[in-house]
């Protein structure tokens, strides 16, 4: 028996794929209705928390925030001794370590996760999960893990799982404003999106070109600018700039890239690689 803790699309895609590989499910949400269809798939119904926990060695969390882990869990503390909680719920890197401290203090064990797909792809050939934690538990619930997706275990440090996952919703938050804001331009001139859509796309797929050596000159700290130096494609940003000015567009994520570059340069780095931004970038946090 798996227990599982939060209906939303994601939680009942996870109930669905479990049932399906044939194994028993108990279910709690706090709007009751919404473990209905699971329920009638053949998922057991738990009245409480503490009732759901107390179901199953295994807990899979499901939820907005770690902030409602402590909301529902709190309520079952006494239920908690002996079982691995596997919150894979989005919160930040910090926060999970914290949340892994409360459930370890309450005698259970505490796996980070962070599906990378929609709800609709779960339990599919594209379904990747990051994990992280103790490995002695993760290995002894990895062929149930799978289920969901593959499992791509980072480590002991808890904080692994949602600083990967946080990472590529970076990339992935980012790459879709940056997608509106270009059409945004385009249409200022009333050029149906539609027609700009294929020369998006096929600048979303040459972006790999670039990765490959700007992660090698990351990890050497040597931004060579043969090719495109920091002042050229400032220029590039300013011009992207000035033009969604013209147009009426909102200018705030181009402003923003464009900081890095005038920061960049103001750092000396005019001659580099436009990868010597991450010299700018990385020092922000600190």
């Amino acid at each position: 028996m798996i227990t599982l803790i939060g209906l939303g699309p994601m939680g009942q895609a996870m109930v669905r794929v479990l049932l399906e590989n044939g194994h028993g499910v108990t279910v709690w949400n706090r709007t009751a209705a919404r473990a209905d269809g699971v329920v009638a798939a053949g998922a057991v119904r738990a009245e409480t928390p503490a009732d759901a926990v107390s179901a199953s060695e295994l807990v899979l969390l499901s939820l907005t925030d770690y902030a409602a882990m402590y909301d529902i869990l709190g309520k079952a503390e006494d239920a908690l001794a002996g079982k691995v909680i596997v919150n894979l719920s989005s919160d930040t890197p910090e926060k999970t370590r914290e949340a892994a401290e409360w459930v370890e203090a309450r005698g259970a064990r505490f796996v980070a996760g962070g599906v990378m797909v929609p709800a609709e792809l779960v339990g599919k050939d594209e379904a990747y999960v990051f994990y992280s934690g103790p490995t002695d538990v993760f290995e002894k619930h990895r062929d149930t893990l799978k289920l969901i997706g593959r499992p791509d275990y980072l480590g002991e440090d808890v904080r692994l799982a949602q600083l990967f996952y946080q990472a590529q919703l970076d990339i992935f938050l980012t790459s879709l404003s940056v997608f509106l804001h270009a059409s945004a331009l385009v249409r200022s001139a009333g050029v149906p999106a539609e027609k700009f859509l294929p020369y998006a796309k096929d600048n979303f797929r040459m972006m790999d070109f670039y990765l490959d050596a700007a992660a090698e000159q990351i990890e050497k700290g040597d931004h060579p600018g043969d090719d495109a130096n920091v002042t050229m494609m400032g220029a590039t940003a300013d011009h992207i700039v000035q033009a969604s000015r013209d147009a009426g567009v909102d200018v705030l994520l181009p402003e923003a890239i464009k900081s890095h570059y005038d920061r960049a340069i103001a750092a000396g780095h005019g001659r580099s690689s436009w990868t010597s931004l991450y010299e700018i970038i990385k020092a922000e946090g600190k």
